[in-house]
């Protein structure tokens, strides 16, 4: 039998939980009402501004459903913007509002000070390291899905 705590994926599990609510605290006590997920959008709407819902839930990694709530409490907090495409009124256009630039700015230096402190320690061969051997995890993740789709 394996002994599961040698193995990544508890290790992965639980690193995630943890960032997730060193994330949520350090937000917090700094004042910006943002989660995880609203701050990977606003970066995300940053970089392409008026993705389509739909994209953004692949890059989210969340169902079309659950990206909805999310981006309709964004909405609420006037952080974004849903636009109907004029080409297919089916498909939302997400674009970034002016308060949700200034809540990203506000989240930036707040974000580069804790990933500086959860690297503390780490060499940068470390991180290089690290960082290869989870993408190789998600290939090899990804590949398996794939061929799970095919034979279907």
């Amino acid at each position: 039998m394996i002994d599961i705590d040698k193995t990544l994926m508890p290790w992965i599990g639980r690193s995630m939980k943890v960032i997730d609510y060193f994330i949520a605290d350090r937000f917090s006590k700094r004042g910006i009402d943002l989660t995880k997920v609203q701050w990977l959008l606003l970066m995300r709407l940053k970089q392409i501004n008026g993705e389509s819902q739909l994209n953004l839930a692949c890059f989210t990694n969340r169902d079309k459903a659950s990206l909805t709530r999310i981006i309709t409490t964004m909405e609420k907090k006037n952080l974004v913007a849903r636009i109907p495409s004029t080409s297919d009124k089916r498909i939302n256009h997400v674009f970034i509002t002016s308060n949700g630039e200034k809540i990203l700015k506000m989240a930036m230096p707040v974000v580069d000070e804790m990933i500086e402190e959860m690297q503390t320690g780490l060499s940068e061969e470390e991180r290089i390291v690290a960082i290869k051997v989870l993408k190789k995890l998600m290939n090899n993740i990804e590949s398996i899905e794939q061929v799970a789709l095919e034979s279907k």
